[in-house]
């Protein structure tokens, strides 16, 4: 079990979900097969061992305001795949202790999907052992903007409090470290507020096939890591 000292407690991780398309075209499988296994298999496993791990947060980068101009088709499957995920695994997990928060531009997808985020909400809004923060339709940048139109619109004055009042993921401790699967070297838009002082982890493994033993040695090297925070 890896263990580390207080200076390197993680209280909330966030993943980069890449490398589906991928994973499914190195084995001769359709490519939509990948999101299929990424997304119904390997997230649930993570946020088990995650709490088990006593970790009380994990932010998942599941669909960017960019992942719009994908194919139509593989837009399509991913709406589906999102409601079956929301239906049926967030549903599990929520009885499980897990909270369930959705971030981005919500009202872009499907009155039906808007209705089953909001419901899975409420459903383990009382939830302590772990939130699993789902970033769908979401871009750092248009999350922001969103915040200063917001807090514009409130009428207070712009200030990193204010603007952090009103982001998508209010409530959300800054990452400790934020991992992205399959090899890019890269952040993409992702947590673009909140990741200034997050330590970075790139693992060439595709995210279908990301497992705990990874997950246990990225903790080991975070723990062995100075973090200055800019002192």
């Amino acid at each position: 079990m890896t263990t580390m000292n207080e200076d390197s407690h993680v209280e909330c991780v966030g993943i980069i979900l890449d490398g589906n398309r991928r994973w499914a075209k190195e084995r001769g499988l359709p490519k939509l097969e990948g999101h299929r296994v990424g997304l119904l298999d390997t997230l649930r496993n993570t946020v088990r061992f995650m709490q088990k791990k006593g970790i009380k947060h994990l932010t998942v980068y599941m669909f960017s305001t960019e992942n719009w101009n994908r194919e139509p088709a593989e837009v399509s499957y991913l709406m589906d795949l999102f409601r079956t995920s929301i239906q049926k695994e967030m549903e599990a997990l929520g009885k499980e202790g897990v909270r369930v928060r959705f971030v981005g531009q919500r009202d872009r997808f499907s009155p039906e999907l808007q209705q089953l985020m909001d419901v899975a909400e409420k459903d383990t809004a009382h939830n302590t052992a772990l939130t699993l923060w789902c970033c769908l339709s979401y871009g750092g940048r248009a999350e922001i903007v969103a915040a200063a139109r917001a807090a514009t619109a409130s009428g207070e004055e712009i200030t990193e409090e204010s603007l952090a009042r009103h982001m998508w993921t209010a409530g959300m401790p800054d990452p400790d470290l934020i991992i992205r699967t399959s090899g890019e070297k890269r952040l993409s838009g992702f947590l673009t507020w909140q990741s200034i002082y997050s330590e970075l982890f790139f693992t060439d493994t595709k995210w279908p096939d990301f497992s705990q033993e990874e997950f246990d040695s990225i903790l080991a090297e975070f723990a062995a890591r100075e973090r200055r925070r800019g002192k």
